[in-house]
């Protein structure tokens, strides 16, 4: 299949716009071809997951395009780096790592990006819209830009995504195409409480096992009784991202490509129907648990970013109360959610807690844990699959109040009550 390029494509490939964008677009053609496009589409937005320090090939990488002149084409935001480069002395976070991750940074910063080092773009005022065609890396936001919000973006990888954002171009495939995005298998939810469904537990355990049955296909919700908030929709997503490769789910009178079955479908039968029960769930919850101990180090909150509407639910959870002196808590968030937290007042009464903070990274992606903390704890099913393989710590799930009472206590706790069938 030829891939048809237009004259400014031919341009940029021929070195018209200056020697970066020429490579640029030299790898985002020889993408396209090896994707078998027809043609590039321009984007209006983009979010370059390649700003994690993750060796010296990836750091080449931005410093030469930076090298080079590299300016971004389109508003284009920043996932989070390698290091709090405020607070990374707070951590195990090895200096010469800390200096190669700021220099990945500063590379970055340099091609008129927007530093918002965040995982959660869709919670910046870079939100795209409904429509928009955009080309955003970072599972957990892509799956969240195309169901949520109804962008369309397909999964792209590190180094190719500044390549989009530079050319302004990617390649017409995949979830850009209004085809490609019809589900293929349901998922009916049969006999799910209410009061489980507005628990903030029970979306990254539906998202965990919906990962694991639909992998890489679209899966269609079917069955909610209650209408999701944004942050519920988005440990959703981030579950499924993370245990398979959902990079688009549909709920059924929820996310815009959704309103009915059919056009959920776009007409065509499922593939697969899955019904899913409370025993489902159960077996889903267990394994976001990796461990037989009730031993607690620290708590890990923000896998993704912590919103200001999580702040404000955490808040009163701790308000007057203080955790274990042997136990670490920590919340992670970008710097503009932590900002607006702070002004709302929320960080006050996190630090009397004896909370910790970090802003701009990610603990499954920065070195900065010590070596004696061992026993973790997270309402994230994201943070829950990646942790024992990544970090090599074993893992308690559990809802936020969970979190927030086996802080207290020193151990891990968790209420049953409402998982029970």
């Amino acid at each position: 299949m030829t891939l048809s390029l237009n004259e400014k494509d031919r341009e940029m490939l021929h070195g018209d716009h200056g020697l970066a964008t020429k490579m640029s677009m030299s790898i985002l053609v020889r993408m396209a071809e090896i994707s078998d496009a027809k043609e590039l589409l321009d984007i209006s937005g983009a979010h370059i997951d390649s700003t994690v320090y993750i060796g010296d090939a990836g750091l080449e990488f931005a410093e030469r395009l930076a090298s080079l002149g590299a300016r971004v084409t389109v508003p284009t935001t920043l996932n989070v780096s390698g290091l709090d480069e405020y607070h990374w002395q707070e951590w195990a976070v090895p200096t010469d790592w800390a200096r190669q991750a700021h220099r990945q940074m500063i590379a970055y910063q340099s091609m008129g990006t927007i530093p918002t080092w965040t995982c959660a773009p869709y919670q910046t005022e870079m939100k795209p819209s409904f429509g928009q065609q955009i080309a955003w890396g970072e599972s957990n936001a892509i799956v969240f830009a195309n169901s949520v919000i109804g962008a369309r973006t397909e999964r792209y990888p590190d180094l190719f995504d500044i390549c989009c954002a530079i050319t302004g171009r990617a390649p017409a495939i995949g979830l850009h195409l209004t085809e490609n995005r019809a589900g293929r298998i349901l998922l009916h939810l049969r006999d799910i409480p209410k009061a489980l469904q507005h628990s903030d537990d029970f979306y990254p355990v539906l998202g965990h096992f919906m990962g694991r049955a639909a992998l890489d296909r679209i899966p269609v919700i079917k069955g909610m009784g209650i209408t999701p908030n944004e942050d519920q929709l988005k440990a959703l997503g981030a579950a499924s991202a993370s245990s398979g490769a959902v990079a688009m789910f549909h709920m059924i009178g929820v996310t815009p490509e959704a309103q009915t079955l059919e056009s959920a479908f776009q007409g065509n039968q499922p593939e697969e129907t899955i019904s899913v029960t409370m025993d489902t769930l159960h077996e889903s919850r267990r394994e976001l648990t990796r461990t037989d101990s009730e031993a607690l180090d620290m708590v890990v909150l923000g896998s993704p970013h912590f919103s200001l509407a999580e702040f404000r639910q955490l808040a009163p959870l701790v308000h007057g109360k203080q955790k274990h002196p042997n136990v670490r808590f920590l919340v992670t968030s970008s710097r503009a959610m932590t900002q607006l937290a702070k002004q709302a007042g929320f960080l006050d009464v996190l630090q009397a807690f004896g909370a910790q903070l970090t802003v701009d990274t990610c603990i499954l992606t920065s070195p900065m844990l010590p070596p004696e903390v061992k026993y973790l704890m997270t309402n994230a099913a994201k943070f829950a699959y990646y942790a024992p393989g990544l970090l090599g710590r074993q893992i308690t799930f559990g809802s936020l109040k969970d979190c927030v009472a086996s802080a207290i206590e020193g151990k891990v706790v968790r209420d049953e009550s409402l998982w029970k069938n």
